[in-house]
């Protein structure tokens, strides 16, 4: 990692610390993993920060394809989820709360239809035929 430019999203060694342990260890049997898993998890959060696609990844990231499939896998693992729900805990232990919330809330937005202008509003647009160029 020394060898690459430093981004503003790569893990602090502090960071790393606690992202490490709830990684999934190699599938036994199968061939070790040529990528340092930080890298991975580097390459991850830069794309989440900067916005970019896979694709544009910088190339002293891992491989975008190595990153991706990285990604799916602790997706469907579980692996973000944990992480959120312990640093969730930890967050409130450390404000004197109880580590899981006692209740929620939700917010919702709703549109009637009624200001919508009524019939008006609902009636199909019809297709101009000079626009289209389509004469009858």
């Amino acid at each position: 990692m020394d060898s690459r430019n430093r981004y503003p999203s790569d893990l602090s060694d502090g960071q790393w610390e606690k992202v490490e342990p709830l990684i999934p260890a190699a599938k036994p049997g199968g061939r070790p993993r040529s990528v340092e898993m930080r890298e991975i998890f580097n390459g991850i959060f830069y794309l989440v920060r900067s916005g970019c696609s896979w694709r544009m990844l910088p190339k002293d990231l891992p491989p975008w394809g190595t990153v991706h499939s990285y990604y799916w896998c602790f997706r469907r693992s579980g692996v973000w989820v944990k992480r959120n729900d312990a640093l969730r805990e930890e967050v409130r232990v450390k404000a004197q709360r109880e580590p899981t919330p006692s209740a929620a809330i939700l917010d919702s937005q709703t549109v009637k239809t009624t200001e919508k202008g009524g019939r008006a509003a609902m009636t199909r647009a019809r297709r101009s035929t000079a626009a289209s160029g389509i004469l009858w």
